[in-house]
């Protein structure tokens, strides 16, 4: 295999497989990002923001647009898979990136989970003959055979998942459209943007915190920048296309949604214990028939298609801190035919499941573990604003004040707001999260395996492939 010369400046060889094209990385996000991810959390943004649903996700759209453009910047500086772990390990310095691997973790070893046990339960109403546990053993064993057979096979299942999801939301948005032409709306045109009667900034980030799971995802393209054959500086273009992309769609899905849900007041005040308030306005919008459709069009975006590709995310997180030490070495064995990281692969896939088996009879799950994904993420891009300043101004010396200092500290002081106005218990488990971090931080200094990762053109303590 030929030796990519960017990897041998930090100290490694190409193990991976370099096929993903610019397309390639821009439909993995759009799939990640799910097209149709609101469908699934309609309802507690909804009632997280008082109503206003479409300004939570414009909100979010905006904070997440500052963090892209750091991740661009980072994947410039080190195209190497590990996101976060990686950027903050050398733009800043090894512990910390192992923090924020670490906080990281939190979201993307859930983020699988998630999506199935959400999957699972939609199925389940529509065929109850088979259990939420069963549902979720069939997408786990059907997402990890396609991962398990190389990152090409999971491009070319991406592109049809996408396609077939455009064609939905495309459905819902024209049928939507119609109903407010005939006059089906509940609420003023720009209720779903600002409502002064319901309108807080705490209330505004709160639901923020909720909708921003929708754009988790966009970030998962720098995992794959040692499959990609593009430039670097295109892995960071293809997060903000891909990025903007979905935050259009969110926005106007959610807008025409807000505009047609029924029992507004009653949404507000009990939330949406079943998840089925997206479903339930489709069908006071369009019959039976596009309830059910975008239900199961949700089923499987969220449990196949949305898990597929964050199940090869988080392999790929798994096995950039294993090769680095930082997690044990059995998760960096590459699979010599395929070309991936079997055993990290299969290891997501039984935390998966798992985690999904043990939530599935829980009425708060989903919310619970919706919780805990945002705020590891949050926390984690936090650590990538900071790495952005500290490489480039600091570091390198940099005069772009924009890019490298004031675009990354806005998008950091945003972030920083949407956690504090996060939910409480996703706030206590995520500290004793980064607690027990710390911890094992803690151990590998007293074994004297601190974590020290290089930036380019310094030595390091970390060995050769």
């Amino acid at each position: 295999m030929t030796t990519d010369p960017s990897l041998e400046k930090f100290g490694y060889q190409q193990e991976l497989r370099r096929t993903l094209s610019f397309n390639d990385l821009l439909i993995y996000g759009l799939i990640f990002m799910v097209p149709i991810a609101p469908f699934g959390i309609f309802g507690g943004v909804f009632q997280a923001s008082g109503g206003m649903v479409a300004l939570a996700y414009i909100i979010g759209m905006v904070a997440m647009a500052f963090t892209a453009l750091s991740y661009a910047q980072m994947a410039k500086a080190f195209p190497m898979a590990g996101s976060v772990y990686t950027y903050a390990g050398r733009g800043i310095v090894g512990p910390v990136g192992f923090l924020a691997g670490w906080a990281m973790l939190l979201d993307y070893v859930l983020v699988p989970a998630l999506l199935y046990l959400i999957a699972s339960a939609a199925m389940a109403s529509f065929i109850p003959a088979i259990p939420i546990w069963g549902w979720l053993i069939v997408f786990v064993v059907l997402n990890t055979t396609v991962n398990y057979t190389g990152i090409q096979m999971t491009a070319r299942v991406t592109r049809i998942m996408l396609i077939g999801e455009l064609i939905v939301l495309a459905i819902f948005i024209v049928i939507g459209l119609i109903a407010l032409a005939q006059g089906k709306a509940q609420a003023g045109a720009l209720t779903p943007l600002f409502n002064p009667d319901t309108f807080s900034w705490p209330l505004a980030f709160g639901a923020v915190s909720v909708a921003v799971l929708s754009f988790l995802g966009f970030d998962g393209i720098s995992m794959l920048a040692e499959e990609s054959k593009v430039d670097s500086r295109k892995i960071g273009r293809s997060m903000i296309a891909a990025l903007g992309l979905a935050g259009a769609l969110f926005i106007v899905q959610t807008w025409i949604g807000a505009l047609l849900t029924p029992n507004r007041s009653q949404l507000i005040s009990a939330g949406d214990p079943a998840g089925t308030a997206f479903y339930d306005m489709a069908e006071f919008a369009g019959g039976h028939w596009l309830s059910v459709l975008t239900a199961i069009s949700t089923a499987i975006a969220w449990g196949f298609a949305n898990s597929l590709v964050a199940q090869a995310a988080t392999s790929r997180l798994l096995y950039a801190m294993a090769r680095d030490r930082q997690l044990p070495a059995f998760l960096a064995k590459i699979h010599p035919k395929h070309k991936v990281p079997v055993n990290a692969t299969i290891l997501v896939a039984l935390i998966s499941l798992a985690v999904g088996v043990f939530l599935a009879n829980r009425e708060d799950g989903i919310a619970l573990i919706s919780s805990l994904v945002n705020f590891g993420a949050m926390t984690a891009f936090l650590a990538l604003h900071l790495s952005v300043v500290v490489h480039y101004i600091f570091r390198s010396g940099s005069r772009d004040w924009w890019r490298h200092l004031i675009a990354p500290l806005i998008g950091f002081g945003i972030l920083v707001y949407v956690v504090i106005n996060a939910q409480i218990a996703a706030q206590i488990v995520g500290i004793i999260w980064l607690a027990i971090g710390l911890l094992v931080l803690a151990t590998f200094f007293a074994y004297g395996r601190r974590p020290l990762l290089a930036a380019l053109g310094e030595n390091t303590d970390v060995p050769l492939k």
